[in-house]
Order: C-alpha cells, then sequence, then structure tokens
C-alpha cells in the first residue's frame, strides 16, 4: 500500500595520511568522507598479485567516492592511526604480521566500529590470535592447482554478490578451511565441489561470507590469488560491494542463516499464483518485478504459523508493495488487505504506512528503519518472523518492528504469505524467497 524520511550521511573532512611503503601508509590523493587502509604485510608466502590487488583497490576508491591509504607496516597499526578508517583491506597477507600491541590495538578498533575486508591469504594469518581467525571467519588449510569451479552465489542481495547470477564460472586458486564459517558468519557464496578437483570440505564449502564481529563488520572473500582476478569486473565489484559493506555505505543483513527452504529460488513459480489484476515477470537471472496491479502473488501450498520469512526486495524509485502474512486461501487480493497483515515497502509513507510498518497498524521505529535501509537500486532483505500472534520485521538484519496482533477477526497463528503488485509505475522487485519453520511455543 501508500509511504521518504530518508537520513543521509554527512560527509565529513578527512586530511589524508602521507607517507611512503616504509612509513605507516602511502596515500591516494582522492579526497572522501569514507577512509580505507590495505595492509599488504606477508611473513609467509608472498603473492604476486598484490600489487594488482592494491592498485584494484585504488581504482575502486576513485570511483566510488572513497580514499584509500596502503601500507606494509605494521606500526601503521595504533589507536589512534586506526580511527582515520572505516575498514582496513588485508590484502593477501600472510603469517605473523601484527606484535601484540598492534593486535590490541586492530582489537580496540573492531569493537568501536571498524570494518575488515579479508582478501584471499588473509587466511593464511595470524593463526595464533584467537580474535583475528574469529574476525576472518576461518583458516586456510590448503589448495589445489589453480583451476576453474562454479561458485554458488546463495546471497544475493549483498552488495558483494547482487551484480551475479545464481552461479559464477571463474578461475582461481580454491582455498580449503580448517573450519567451516556457516554456523558463526553469513555465507554469501561457496564452492560447487563437484566442478573441480581437490575440494576437502564434504560438499558444503563456503568461499566468501560477511560477519557482524564483535561491534564491527567483517567480510572475507577467498578468491584473488590470481592477477587476472582484479582486471575482471566481477570480481572488481565483489570486492567493492565487500569493502562498501564493511565501510557502512550499504547495509546487509550478515547474521548467520541456516535451515532456510525456497519457495521462490528463481527458477520456478510452482506453487504460487496470482490474484487480482497485473502481476509479475520474470528475468533470466531469477528476479521478480511487479507489473500493474492492484493484486497479489500468493503461495499456495501451505499456510504457515510460526516461520522465519526472508525475502530480497528492491524499489526503482518511489515505489510501492508490500509482503502479506496471515490471511486465508482466497483469489481476491482484498481478502488479504482484509484479513491479513501488510509489511509495507514504500519508503516515503507516513510512518503507520511506510517500509517496515505493519500497514496500517504499527509504525515502523523510523530512525533505525533509516539507518537500516539501502536507497532505490539497492537489494534489502526482510525477515518477518510470526511466532504465535507475535510479528517482528527485521530489515538488513536490523529489527524495526514488533507487532502483536489484539484483533479477534484476524490472526497470525494460521495463514498464506504472498507479494503485493501495487499499480502501473510501482516497480518493486524480489529475490530468493524463503522460510524456516519455527517451534510452536508452548508445545
Amino acid at each position: 500500500m501508500r509511504a521518504t524520511a530518508r537520513t543521509t550521511t554527512a560527509a565529513l573532512g578527512a586530511a589524508l595520511l602521507l607517507g611512503c611503503m616504509t612509513a605507516p601508509a602511502q596515500s591516494d590523493p582522492a579526497h572522501s568522507a569514507k577512509r580505507v587502509l590495505v595492509f599488504s604485510k606477508t611473513a609467509g608466502f608472498r603473492h604476486d598479485s598484490i600489487p594488482q590487488g592494491i592498485e584494484a583497490v585504488r581504482q575502486l576508491g576513485r570511483a566510488n567516492g572513497f580514499s584509500v591509504d596502503t601500507t606494509e607496516d605494521a606500526a601503521a597499526f595504533t589507536g589512534k592511526n586506526l580511527s582515520r578508517y572505516d575498514a582496513v583491506v588485508f590484502m593477501s597477507t600472510t603469517g605473523d604480521v601484527l606484535d601484540a600491541a598492534q593486535q590490541d590495538a586492530f582489537e580496540g578498533y573492531v569493537r568501536h566500529g571498524g570494518g575488515y575486508v579479508g582478501v584471499h591469504s588473509a587466511a593464511d594469518t595470524e593463526y595464533d590470535w584467537a580474535f583475528y581467525g574469529g574476525l576472518a571467519g576461518a583458516y586456510f588449510q590448503n589448495h589445489p592447482a589453480i583451476q576453474p569451479a562454479t561458485v554458488n552465489v546463495e546471497d544475493r542481495a549483498h552488495a558483494a554478490t547482487s551484480h551475479l547470477g545464481r552461479t559464477w564460472e571463474r578461475t582461481d586458486e580454491w582455498y580449503n578451511y580448517r573450519s567451516n564459517p556457516r554456523q558463526h558468519a553469513h555465507v554469501l557464496a561457496s564452492l560447487d565441489e563437484t566442478s573441480y578437483t581437490g575440494g576437502t570440505m564434504e560438499g558444503d564449502h563456503p568461499i566468501a561470507w560477511c560477519q557482524d564481529y564483535q561491534g564491527g563488520r567483517a567480510f572475507y572473500t577467498g578468491g584473488g590469488h590470481t592477477k587476472e582476478s582484479y582486471a575482471d569486473p566481477a570480481f572488481r565489484q565483489h570486492l567493492l560491494g565487500g569493502i562498501r559493506w564493511a565501510i557502512g555505505d550499504v547495509r546487509a543483513d550478515c547474521r548467520p542463516e541456516t535451515g532456510y527452504r525456497p519457495l521462490f529460488d528463481g527458477t520456478s513459480l510452482d506453487g504460487w499464483r496470482q490474484a487480482g489484476p497485473g502481476g509479475f515477470t520474470r528475468s533470466d537471472d531469477g528476479t521478480l518485478t511487479s507489473t500493474g496491479g492492484l493484486g497479489l502473488l500468493w503461495y499456495t501450498p501451505q499456510s504457515f504459523g510460526s516461520y522465519s520469512l526472508k525475502l530480497d526486495w528492491k524499489a526503482a524509485g518511489d515505489d510501492n508493495s508490500g509482503v502479506f502474512v496471515g490471511f486465508p486461501p482466497s483469489d481476491d487480493p482484498w481478502s488479504s488487505v482484509d484479513n491479513g497483515y501488510e509489511i509495507q515497502i514504500d519508503a516515503t509513507d507516513v510512518p503507520e504506512k511506510t517500509t517496515g510498518s505493519v500497514y496500517g497498524f504499527r509504525s515502523v521505529d523510523v530512525k533505525k528503519r533509516d539507518r537500516a535501509l539501502n536507497p532505490p537500486g539497492e537489494w534489502n532483505t526482510y525477515e518477518i518472523r510470526v511466532q504465535g500472534e507475535r510479528l517482528r520485521v527485521w530489515l538488513n538484519g536490523v529489527k524495526i518492528n514488533d507487532f502483536t496482533n489484539t484483533d479477534p477477526a484476524r490472526s497470525l497463528r494460521d495463514g498464506h504469505i504472498g507479494i503485493q503488485n501495487h499499480g502501473a509505475g510501482d516497480d518493486v522487485s524480489f529475490r530468493n524467497i524463503r522460510i524456516k519453520e519455527l517451534p510452536v511455543k508452548g508445545r
């Protein structure tokens, strides 16, 4: 239905840190509100792609409004110096690169909200520092020869992977890891171990992930061994998306995600039915985009009563749509309005009818919503959690609404789910609709 109270981040002036590779840092001449430090010290194997990786980050910074400093001097890791930066990129570091005082400074930096981006052998770094191991997500075990492989893209809303299809064919040196990060990090992409030789992670092989870690943000990609990676537009966009998330330019849900099953994975609309006029078009990349209306695409095979529903959505501009829950089966789209609840998508309406609101019933926390919301053209992720008569909403991992139904004529305990096509000109896209059924409380 109809909803901008969007806050914008004010630009903050920053002086560039001057120096050379033997001084604390070498600066890129660009100025911006956001700053990134690229750290490329090695105390073990040294990748010959490090210069290409550094130059790629410099170019990405110039093109995308963040400044880039580079260093191989661990003396840059002081509390005062690190506070200048929104994220630190560990560019194929190896071995024990920081002393105890420098480790303490970096821990303090992360705990105060700093960002970390680990590239490739950043996972082959600081094996005796437990904080770093948790931050990186997993340590390197070994690797087979460089070869092509199929990457399964699990999260297509995060800026690091939203530009990719459901699979990504590329050549790199594919690491095996000592542990699987899936239980504590949010996996963005994983390897299909049947597509290459030498994978040892028993079919569940994460290769890129993100997480909120002890106050900071951490992104890791296992790609980037080869020089060619940094000339590949898809990999550069992957790296850029990770940096943009780490510096806080875009938001994403980086909580661990396990136990969900797809209701729409981009390949088939089996089980879904259109109620009312208009509908949705499905693109080759598995995106549903609303057309015409007012109608509802709803999932017919079953109703749900206690569940976590996740889906990714993107508005083209000041557009309108919504996610309906808790309504009885019907091919009348107004039945969902009259009997269910809508979690609104329209950032420019009044508080009780804006993005994140339970439309007409419960206003969103607008300040939290504005901090969590990505702008038009960027993907967002909703989690809608229903347990009993309680409905909670998370936007990009931030809880923005908590509503309890008290209307005896309605009930959230058993109902269907659907997505709205609001009308001509209201172009909202959806991807990756998935659900996890939860235990019924009291049973």
